[in-house]
């Protein structure tokens, strides 16, 4: 039987029960600390998933020599230094979206794990794990759009005021890092990039159009694109909207267009019909694993696999699906946005 892999999670709040019932669902997994800076946080996770040890300090949970792995949960510039303690502590390490608030703390993060190369270091995109996406990636690596022209992304949400007042880190610069990019559309954002093959420039513009009273960061952005490949693309997001969770990907080739949202397809139109009715079925047959029970609708149900894809890896020995590095990506993206819009000027990445 292969040895029992010990786990704790930092930061319990909304996204931790997704990580909990993650791990409960993994052979030879016991997850053993629930830790949050508010112990009532900590004390209730651990509560309703009969998790043994609970404290305040993250630190605590660094020293327990049992401990093999750890979810970085906690608010987006926390990210950075708990993930670099946890490294240099001898754990293995996967930290939600976004990976860190900010460069520097994104380089602290890398230096950390090129000083312990032998741990694994794992970012949190779930979103890359669902199959209809996994499926997209493939479609274009196949080439069926011929050249790539453009890929669009809109994401429509709502935060209320009562959303962003109920932990003080939401909407600022300082501990979120910004908003509706850096937290709601960076899902779709790392999922655009990464089948599109990366972005070499950006231009973009912000504003805070309807919650000035609560949040000093973004409601409302746009940014124009060019990918590696010579593609264009933009995106659109706003979390002031009156739809709860909307996030359309459109990718549009010389051959023919593709547009899904929660992957479905909501627009399909390629010259070659055999092809494209090829691309329906295959769509239509996609399973997603069922939905988690703790988990909110938009967070999707991939948080198994990804958490079952890290397990392997610290057992293999081998690099998650989604390295640290890997979605580092995303946050350098959204990052480049801001300065766009605070330098006036297109910036390269």
């Amino acid at each position: 039987m292969a040895e029992k892999i010990k786990c704790g999670i930092i930061g319990c709040g909304v996204i931790s029960p997704a990580h909990a019932e993650s791990y409960q669902m993994q052979e030879n997994v016991e997850l053993v600390w629930a830790c949050d800076i508010v112990e009532e946080k900590a004390r209730s996770l651990a509560e309703k998933f009969g998790i043994p040890k609970v404290c305040g300090d993250y630190r605590r949970v660094l020293e327990d020599s049992e401990l093999s792995c750890v979810s970085v949960c906690t608010d987006h510039a926390s990210h950075a230094p708990i993930s670099v303690a946890a490294l240099e502590a001898g754990k293995h390490v996967i930290c939600e979206k976004a990976l860190a608030a900010s460069t520097e703390g994104l380089e602290n993060m890398m230096d950390a794990h090129e000083r312990h190369p032998e741990l694994v270091f794992a970012g949190v995109f779930q979103h890359r794990f669902d199959r209809s996406h996994q499926h997209l990636r493939k479609l274009i690596e196949e080439g069926v759009f011929g050249t790539l022209l453009y890929a669009d992304l809109r994401v429509l949400c709502l935060r209320t005021k009562e959303y962003y007042r109920a932990d003080k880190w939401r909407g600022t610069w300082d501990e979120e890092g910004g908003s509706v990019l850096i937290n709601q559309a960076i899902h779709f954002i790392d999922i655009m990039q990464w089948v599109m093959g990366g972005v070499e420039s950006v231009s973009a513009h912000y504003e805070n159009r309807a919650r000035r009273d609560c949040i000093e960061t973004e409601d409302t952005a746009t940014a124009s694109l060019r990918f590696r490949s010579g593609a264009l693309g933009s995106i659109s997001a706003t979390s002031a909207s009156n739809i709860p969770w909307e996030a359309n990907l459109c990718f549009c080739g010389e051959a023919g267009t593709l547009e899904i949202c929660c992957g479905k397809i909501i627009r399909l139109d390629f010259k070659d019909k055999s092809l494209e009715e090829r691309i329906r079925k295959d769509f239509a047959a996609l399973q997603e694993a069922p939905a988690l029970a703790s988990a909110k609708q938009y967070y999707g149900s991939s948080h198994p696999a990804q958490i079952a894809d890290f397990i392997d890896a610290v057992r293999s020995g081998r690099a998650p699906f989604v390295t640290a590095k890997d979605a580092r990506a995303a946050v350098d993206l959204v990052l480049a946005i801001y300065r766009s819009q605070n330098s006036g000027r297109c910036i390269e990445l």
